[in-house]
């Protein structure tokens, strides 16, 4: 029972200082040529790289095209809501089928102005 024990809570040994230093991380050898990739290897790296980026703004562009229609919604809802008003302080003062013959008339000349 506790022979499985032991061999289950042991954790890797690294092995004694020369120098006594044990809380030095151990030096790995020095290999000047181990982070040297190939053409072909920094080319498709290149690739995914600029692939990501891509996508990325993609998102980004999306995202901000959202949030415009969003303003624009809002912008539209305002206009209609001050041009409500502005009809019915007129039909205050006015009579009503004079409001709305105004309002056709207005409606007329948006649609040929845009």
């Amino acid at each position: 029972m506790s022979s499985t024990t032991a061999a289950s809570s042991t954790t890797v040994v690294k092995s004694i200082r020369k120098n006594g230093k044990n809380w030095h991380t151990n030096k790995k050898p020095f290999r000047p040529n181990a982070g040297m990739t190939s053409y072909a290897k920094r080319l498709e790296a290149r690739k995914q790289h600029e692939a990501v980026k891509e996508h990325e703004k993609e998102l980004r562009d999306e995202k901000e095209a959202e949030r415009q229609a969003h303003i624009q919604r809002i912008k539209d809802r305002r206009a209609a809501k001050e041009e409500k008003e502005r009809y019915e302080k007129m039909a205050e003062k006015m009579h009503r089928k004079r409001v709305e013959r105004l309002k056709r008339r207005e409606k007329r000349n948006k649609m040929l102005n845009s």
